[in-house]
């Protein structure tokens, strides 16, 4: 798997500098169509954009793509789409009134965003600090030596950031986190709710169980009845996963789901690093990478339980509700170099496993006991109690609104 990190991201950003300042002259001349609105997400047609676009889709709508499997998805979702990267990447971005994206200018044609109404859904909430709040977002990578580099990539950081129009908050606590991170203020971080988690507070949680192990099924066939354990580790800035299993670990997590007929499915990060296959082929072990499942917010219903370090699934796992166990073996040094909101305690409490074996011994009791597995889910509901104001299903209708008041000409038709 291909590794990204913020010193090699920033190294390209400052080489493209000619390219934005020729992006950002042709974007003073040409019109905006107010009515326009172009999507774009880092990971496919997926996520928060793609629930915006549900709640309202449009005709003059079109989703900018970076791949064939992204074309092949926006087609069968009968959304128009354009490549990224093209000329009429470009254009449809420049004359776009509307832009929205989940990570990133990126997302979409980065050289034509300047002067549109920039939406920024986000793609989590945060736990680990981001953005303005943490220092590996102006690593300079091989331009260190430069002087008043770091100073440089802070100031262009924030200048990007600055055109952000809209950036929906998940509740208030949430809100003074990104506004931080972003360097904006109280009017553009409205406590609207994620779009992404919509899918999440259905009405008849039996019903959207079933629907999320039928899309289970068919991302990863063969799981059937088996109970589903998902492994989640978030992105560590360019290294690998440090609780990546070692050989004796395998045998510790073998052992618990052949005990308790699970199977562990590896969610690990489009942009990290580490191998997670086992010693010898195993069915109890199935891949479930973004190559496979852009967004995987959808199939959390479909989990019995979910693993995790830092990832900001741990807040969303209890609007299912799902247990949530924690292994973190570099705690204190990850608390060190890139920081937390809040203390980690605060979100995985005190009993944040340091290895395989000890997760498993827990992995064991939740699959194996019902009191302790109920005693994991209220937990889990109390975290996403705190960070999730809304949990009726309509934040994406509440962004689209958003949007429409405050650019009147982007309500247009409807399909």
């Amino acid at each position: 798997m291909a590794s990204f990190s913020f010193g090699a991201g920033n190294v390209r950003k400052v080489l493209r500098i000619p390219a934005y300042l020729v992006g950002r002259l042709a974007t003073l001349v040409i019109p905006r169509d107010r009515s326009a609105w172009v999507f774009g997400c880092a990971v496919g047609v997926a996520d928060g954009a793609l629930a915006l676009w549900q709640a309202a889709p449009r005709h003059r709508t079109v989703w900018l793509v970076s791949s064939p499997r992204q074309a092949e998805d926006a087609e069968r979702l009968g959304i128009p789409a354009v490549r990224r990267d093209s000329l009429a990447g470009f254009w449809r971005t420049a004359r776009a009134g509307v832009v929205v994206v989940t990570h990133g200018l990126g997302d979409v044609n980065r050289y034509g965003v300047g002067g549109a109404f920039l939406v920024q859904l986000w793609h989590g909430i945060p736990l680990k600090r981001i953005g303005l709040d943490s220092p590996v977002t102006t690593d300079p990578g091989r331009l260190r030596a430069v002087p008043g580099i770091r100073r440089l990539l802070a100031l262009a950081y924030r200048r990007a950031q600055s055109q952000i129009d809209v950036l929906p908050a998940a509740s208030h606590l949430v809100r003074g986190r990104l506004e931080s991170a972003f360097g904006l203020d109280d009017a553009r971080v409205p406590v609207l709710g994620e779009p992404r988690v919509d899918v999440l507070s259905a009405p008849d949680p039996l019903s959207a169980r079933h629907e999320a192990r039928t899309l289970l099924e068919t991302a990863v066939p063969g799981v059937g009845e088996a109970r589903a354990v998902l492994y989640a580790p978030t992105w560590r800035d360019g290294d690998p996963d440090p609780a990546t299993p070692g050989p004796a670990d395998w045998g510790s997590i073998l052992s618990v789901l052949e005990a308790h007929d699970a199977v562990l499915l590896v969610r690990s990060h489009p942009l990290g690093g580490g191998a997670y296959t086992p010693p010898a082929p195993t069915s109890r072990v199935r891949m479930l990478g973004s190559d496979i499942v852009p967004d995987v917010t959808p199939l959390l219903a479909a989990m019995d339980v979910l693993v995790t370090d830092y990832s900001s699934l741990a807040y969303d796992a209890g609007l299912v509700p799902l247990p949530t166990l924690f292994l973190a073996p570099d705690v204190e040094s990850y608390a060190r170099t890139r920081g937390f909101y809040g203390t980690y305690a605060d979100v995985a409490g005190a009993d944040v496993a340091r290895s395989w074996p000890a997760l498993c011994s827990q992995l064991g009791d939740v699959l194996g006991h019902e009191p302790e597995a109920n005693r994991r889910r209220s937990r889990a509901a109390e975290l996403s109690r705190r960070v999730h104001a809304w949990r009726d299903g309509g934040n994406a209708r509440r962004v689209h609104d958003a949007i429409v008041a405050a650019v009147p000409e982007a309500a247009g038709e409807q399909s």
